[in-house]
């Protein structure tokens, strides 16, 4: 199965994602010191230190959850609880930011973020766990939940 160079993929994207994420906001950052801007009476410094805060920790989290890809990929195996709940927030960010860049930004930013979370769901899916047959079984052959229940039959 192709989960590995999946993972290993996603993981490139998502470092791509949070390099450009945080230039952007670096970018974001200076145009608001250089105008002045200013919303409700927040200060200046104040909106631009923010901004450019906001987008390095949003690139270090799209960088942990690229490190969490890659690690995935490299091991051939699947993410841990903690990192997994990052990994489907991940995806859940993406599809958030896919559905409004579709109204602010156009068509082609939402089949991008689509593509990205399609490379973070597969790799969640793919890492799901043992398919086929024996998947239902625990070892020694038991069934995960015990026993099946005794039929009453005739006595």
């Amino acid at each position: 199965m192709a989960r590995r160079p999946v993972a290993l993929v996603a993981a490139v994207v998502l470092v791509l994602e949070a390099v450009g994420i945080a230039l952007l906001q670096w970018i974001l950052s200076i145009a608001v010191d250089a105008q002045q801007m200013s919303m409700a009476g927040l200060p200046t410094g104040a909106m631009s230190t923010g901004t450019l805060v906001g987008g390095i920790l949003f690139g270090l989290y799209l960088l942990f959850c690229a490190f969490v890809m890659a690690r995935s990929g490299l091991r051939d195996r699947a993410p841990g609880g903690f990192t997994r709940i990052v990994l489907i927030s991940c995806a859940v960010v993406h599809g958030l930011l896919g559905a409004l860049s579709v109204g602010l930004v156009g068509w082609v930013a939402f089949v991008g973020m689509m593509v990205v979370l399609g490379l973070i769901v597969l790799t969640l899916v793919a890492y799901d766990g043992p398919r086929g047959e024996g998947a239902d079984e625990a070892p020694g052959g038991a069934t995960p939940n015990g026993p099946p229940p005794a039929v009453a039959g005739p006595a």
